[in-house]
């Protein structure tokens, strides 16, 4: 028999025990050392980037936020925030 240990991510405690399942259905651990949460194989947060230039190469033919918030499922304050860093590199 395999016996894994599952190390905080934080602190590096083996003193986890699990605590219910996330909204994706992983299993989610709290750490006693250092109070606090973690899942199981965390996934990457956010969007790829080539999933953001080609929701910005449609802002860029002129679709409106709202529009590409409904065909890509995108918050349009996220849109506006890409828009804004975008901006920035191109100024520095």
């Amino acid at each position: 028999m395999v016996t894994i240990t599952l190390l905080c991510p934080y602190c590096e405690s083996d003193d986890l025990v699990r605590n219910g399942y996330a909204s994706n259905g992983k299993q989610r651990y709290f750490c006693k050392e250092c109070k606090r949460h973690s899942r199981e194989n965390p996934s990457l947060r956010g969007y790829s980037e080539e999933r953001k230039e080609e929701i910005l190469r449609a802002y860029q033919e002129r679709s409106s936020l709202r529009g590409i918030e409904r065909t890509f499922g995108v918050s349009r304050y996220t849109v506006a925030e890409w828009l804004k860093k975008k901006a920035d590199e191109c100024l520095h």
